[in-house]
Order: C-alpha cells, then sequence, then structure tokens
C-alpha cells in the first residue's frame, strides 16, 4: 500500500518506542527511524513524560520533542516553542486537597518532577516505565504558577468528580487505570503536533502518528495517517486508521514497511 507524501512522523514513547518488557527500543524501531530520517522525513516524539524523563531515547537523534502531553515542546536545538502551565488556582487547590484527603499525586516542571505519597503501587509502576521513584513533595517549596502536568493516582470512577470540584481549569487524560495525566484545559499532544507542522511548515495531511494509550487519541485522529500499536488500549485502536502489530513485534517497521514510507 503506498502512502501519501508523509514529511513527519510523532511518536509515543511508553508502549510504542520502548517496550514495556525490555524498556528498550526494539532493533526494527531503531532502523526504521533511521531510514526516515535518510529520507528527510521528521522523526518527533510526541508523550506525556517530562522533558527530564526522556534522555534514554534522544539517542535516536529526534528532531524535536512535544513532552507533557504537548505542554512543553522544544525542537532538537533546544528552543522552545510553547509552554503552558497549569492554572495556579487548581494547583494550590490540589495542594489544599491533599492535606485533609487521601491522594498521591506527581507535580511536573520543566525542571524537576517531584510526588506526594507514593504507595506500592506506585513504586511498582515508576519500575513498568523504567524511572527512578521522584523525590517528594515540599509543599512550602511548590511554584503553584510553573507546573506543567500533574498526575492524580485515582481511579477511572473517581476521576470526573475530581477534576470538576478540585480541578476545573484543567484536563485529564490517561493509559493506565492507575492515574490520569492532568494539564492545562484544551491542551494535548494534538496541540503539540500543530506546533511543529507550523515550525517545519507541513501540511497536517503529510503526518503520521504512532500511539498506544488514552492520551495518544487525539493526536491519532488528527495526524494523516493514526496507527494504533497492537498493544494499544481498545479506544485506541477503535479511532486509529491502522492497528500494527505489538511494539515487541516489529509494530512500528511494520506499519511504516505497510504504508510504503521505508
Amino acid at each position: 500500500m503506498q502512502n501519501p507524501n508523509i514529511k513527519a512522523v510523532f511518536f509515543d514513547i511508553d508502549g510504542t518506542l520502548l517496550s514495556f518488557k525490555t524498556h528498550e527500543v526494539p532493533t526494527s524501531t531503531k532502523e526504521a527511524i533511521q531510514a526516515l530520517q535518510e529520507k528527510g522525513i521528521k522523526v518527533i516524539v510526541s508523550t506525556g513524560r517530562s522533558i527530564n524523563s526522556i534522555d534514554h531515547i534522544k539517542f535516536l537523534g529526534f528532531d524535536g520533542f512535544i513532552t507533557f502531553n504537548g505542554g512543553y515542546c522544544v525542537s532538537k536545538e533546544g528552543e522552545i516553542l510553547f509552554r503552558q502551565a497549569i492554572d495556579p488556582r487548581d494547583i494550590q487547590a490540589l495542594l489544599d486537597y491533599s492535606q485533609s484527603n487521601s491522594l498521591s499525586f506527581s507535580l511536573m516542571s520543566e525542571k524537576a518532577v517531584s510526588i506526594h505519597d507514593v504507595t506500592p503501587e506506585i513504586a511498582g509502576m515508576y519500575a513498568h516505565v523504567n524511572l527512578p521513584v521522584p523525590p517528594l513533595v515540599e509543599f512550602d517549596q511548590v511554584d503553584t504558577a510553573s507546573i506543567l502536568q500533574t498526575n492524580i493516582f485515582l481511579g477511572p470512577e473517581e476521576e470526573k468528580v475530581f477534576m470538576e470540584t478540585v480541578m476545573p481549569n484543567s484536563l485529564a487524560s490517561r493509559w493506565t487505570p492507575l492515574f490520569a495525566d492532568v494539564n492545562p484545559q484544551g491542551q494535548s499532544k494534538q496541540v503539540g503536533i500543530d506546533i511543529f507542522c507550523k515550525h517545519f511548515n507541513i501540511d497536517i495531511a503529510e503526518t503520521m502518528a504512532f500511539g498506544d494509550g488514552g492520551n495518544d487519541i487525539s493526536m491519532l485522529k488528527h495526524v494523516g495517517i493514526g496507527v494504533a500499536m497492537g498493544n494499544a488500549n481498545p479506544e485506541v485502536k477503535e479511532i486509529a486508521d491502522y492497528i500494527t502489530d505489538d511494539v515487541d513485534s516489529n509494530g512500528i517497521a511494520n506499519a511504516l514497511k505497510h504504508f510504503g514510507i521505508v
């Protein structure tokens, strides 16, 4: 199958570029990304991770980084193209709520990540994505205007009421039942894609993206070709233009070959 003229490909990290089993980028994915670069196609990371938590994939030579689910976009040269923090009122409300309610959460800025109340499940989650557990939140040191993203460790059934009552100016998305990513209202990976399309003067029809989680849905629906990994959540597969194989079964390389891009 031949593809339209793809000029940029966007990649989620966990479960897409990185295997949850090996915590590594499969060889076939490395080779596919190199093949894209040799053809002059831009390769850009699009992740919910912090800008400080992607060093282990930078060796692939990406042309840009969408981090914090679109809240912090930076070129490979280090130019900040976009930065959007959460409403400080929502962060203060989160801090106040946690003083009288049992709630684990993380706070992420471009400088650091901290966490409040680490449970065994949370420690296991950080191990799952091969990251160290962040240091504990120091409440008197929090700069409420600097937080780009927070992870709220509560179930999907509690999320709606929490967001409406505690963080009404923010938006929740998730790729796991364990926690929700919380970002400014209106923000998503789709926003980051538009930033980079403008930066590189690329039409959205000339883009492709790979993802596996709920926070990838807006991205996959927005690009020219949205590809769900074989290990993706059911709701992600439902909206994708194409479903490829698992990350550990050469999913990225196989999809790029299917569309005749490499």
